[in-house]
């Protein structure tokens, strides 16, 4: 638990057969076109200390987005021994026995993330950190994934569904050795899942929008127990507490 982090939320999910991950960033801009509209509120929002330009959507590689946004020096970004000495000389600890795609990773959360103010979609994931997105036709090191993020807090993440029962198979296999190297976000073996997707599985895009993030973004709030609909994890005012005991 954070100020952006709740064990129980509120969230959009949905999946659009025969689309891919562009199309989603299409709908996402359209889907915040209608909220502004039918909220009337101004293009421009105060979010803290910050004023969001939502007619400003951009969209940028993460590995783009490392040298561009983040000031990394391109000849690092794509080596591991360079990304680990680059992350031990700003004197950030990180697991050993990272894959490239992990260290990347790291890159993005330490330079990156926390500067990504106004709407921004971070496209182009690698393979190793998105274990059900589909490979790039062009490069298959990275897959067809977003990440929407704003006031440097991810909103939404989207993309082309990995629909290779063989493919999905080795990225499980890959996901338990990573577990067992200590990597606490690594997924476990899903055999039911490939099975299902052996049967056959329709050109798909999905993606999933966090609303509690959504509304603190709207309305100015910094902490998700503000918004949240059932603060089971909110203390209780002590007056209220009294109340409550002597009904």
């Amino acid at each position: 638990m954070d100020a952006t982090h709740n064990p129980e939320f509120t969230s959009i999910e949905f999946y659009w057969a025969y689309k891919t991950y562009k199309d989603l960033i299409t709908l996402t801009k359209e889907y915040f076109e209608y909220l502004f509209e039918h909220l009337d509120l101004p293009a421009k929002l105060p979010y803290g200390e910050f004023e969001i330009d939502f007619a400003n959507f951009t969209e940028i590689s993460l590995i783009d987005s490392l040298s561009q946004i983040g000031k990394v020096p391109s000849d690092i970004v794509t080596n591991k021994e360079k990304i680990y000495d680059y992350l031990k000389e700003h004197n950030i600890q990180v697991k050993p026995n990272l894959n490239l795609g992990q260290l990347q990773g790291e890159l993005f959360d330490e330079f990156v993330g926390d500067k990504l103010i106004n709407p921004t979609f971070i496209t182009d994931y690698p393979v190793d950190i998105s274990p059900l997105a589909r490979r790039n036709d062009e490069n298959p090191e990275i897959t067809e994934r977003f990440e929407f993020f704003v006031a440097g807090k991810e909103l939404a993440n989207g993309f082309s569904e990995l629909n290779d029962p063989i493919d999905q198979y080795e990225r499980f296999k890959r996901q338990i050795e990573n577990k067992a190297l200590g990597d606490d976000e690594a997924t476990e073996m899903d055999e039911d899942y490939i099975k299902a997707l052996s049967y056959g599985m329709a050109p798909t895009a999905g993606e999933g929008i966090g609303i509690d993030r959504l509304v603190m973004l709207l309305t100015n709030q910094h902490s998700i127990k503000d918004v949240i609909l059932f603060p089971t994890m909110k203390p209780i005012k002590k007056e209220e507490n009294q109340q409550n005991k002597g009904e």
